[in-house]
């Protein structure tokens, strides 16, 4: 009977019955679900045929079907799990199963949120010390948005603790650094980094302090807030329409000239967020700034809203930490008059240190 059911016939008994049960469908030719399962998530990925619900309820609907019948899809996706045993990449499927919206999407979105939740999930199960983890999925208006949540020690807190940090907002300073991790032997610390850069915008809500990294403005928001978020809530949002490539952002980080290991090696500073003053002048302010960035071959510092440096903050960067890390290449951007002449004369007496 085998003979009997090819993908052609799947797609005619579709039309006909609206609505294609595999169980049934297998029943009724004396197939295997495995067999019959093969050909229809081969008609998924040439688009021919639509998945509707999860597995054990699922359907399998004409493209044209859906179109006409959009209440059948659902908006939203949401589901909690234990932490125990949990892994990453099962979670992924089951959503890849039961949230036929997924698969409509280009595939450099659909890229982007397997890799920025898959990091956003993990770090749940690994880092929180959670016994449950919900996550929430939706895709609307052009925007797809999914959340991670715990219930567990905090992100800032647990980075604090482990770096020995003095606040929250030292903590998030760190993170938006790149390489922080509070397991070392087993992560790099990129996959908050990297998520930051990727969607339209990223929010971490951990115990009354939130940072935020809004890319369509671009900037970035640390704050403390009154509505308590007792663990860690994840959010990324990101447009469906968007061009942006996970390549695109990796090669922005890497420093790819002659020679190079094609590593993790670049990282943008925003001096903005190293101080809640907004004055910049000692060394100890700058050594903040600095810490952890030894790990880098590339430094940006984003100067932007800054209007004064003092010759001491400059000095530390741009002629102590650059004479002690010579490999390293600093660069400058958003620079006004005032820190361009503080900054430029820090490195002239690096580079008389050098003749001398």
């Amino acid at each position: 009977m085998v003979d009997n059911i090819n993908k052609d016939k799947l797609i005619e008994l579709a039309r006909q019955s609206k609505k294609l049960f595999a169980s049934k469908t297998a029943s009724r030719f004396g197939v295997s679900r495995q067999y019959l399962n093969r050909l229809i998530n081969e008609l998924i990925k040439e688009g021919k045929l639509v998945r509707v619900g999860s597995t054990r309820g699922a359907y399998y609907v004409l493209p044209g079907y859906a179109e006409q019948h959009p209440e059948i899809l659902p908006a939203r996706y949401a589901r909690t799990f234990d932490n125990t045993s949990l892994e990453e990449h099962v979670v992924l499927s089951s959503i890849e199963q039961g949230y036929t919206l997924l698969e409509k999407l280009p595939d450099n979105i659909r890229s982007i949120f397997a890799y920025a939740f898959s990091e956003m999930l993990n770090n749940a199960i690994e880092h929180s010390q959670s016994k449950k983890i919900g996550i929430e999925l939706a895709v609307q208006n052009r925007m797809l948005t999914f959340a991670v949540e715990d219930h567990g020690i905090g992100v800032f807190r647990n980075v604090m603790r482990q770096r020995d940090l003095a606040s929250e907002f030292e903590a998030m300073q760190d993170l938006l650094k790149g390489k922080t991790t509070t397991m070392p032997r087993s992560h790099s610390g990129e996959g908050i980094f990297f998520t930051s850069k990727v969607g339209d915008r990223f929010i971490l809500d951990s115990y009354g302090y939130q940072l935020t990294v809004d890319n369509r403005l671009p900037d970035v928001f640390m704050e403390k807030v009154k509505k308590i978020k007792r663990g860690t809530r994840v959010i990324f949002d990101l447009n469906t329409s968007s061009s942006l490539h996970l390549n695109d952002i990796f090669k922005k980080y890497t420093d790819t000239g002659a020679g190079k290991d094609y590593g993790f090696d670049k990282t943008e500073i925003r001096v903005k967020l190293y101080t809640l003053a907004g004055i910049y002048i000692s060394r100890s302010q700058a050594r903040r700034v600095l810490a952890g960035l030894e790990k880098f071959k590339v430094i940006v510092f984003d100067f932007d809203k800054i209007s004064v440096v003092g010759q001491a903050f400059a000095d530390e960067i741009f002629r102590v930490f650059h004479h002690k890390y010579p490999h390293i290449r600093l660069e400058t951007e958003n620079m006004n008059e005032g820190v361009t002449f503080m900054v430029e004369r820090a490195g002239t007496e690096a580079d008389l240190e050098k003749d001398h």
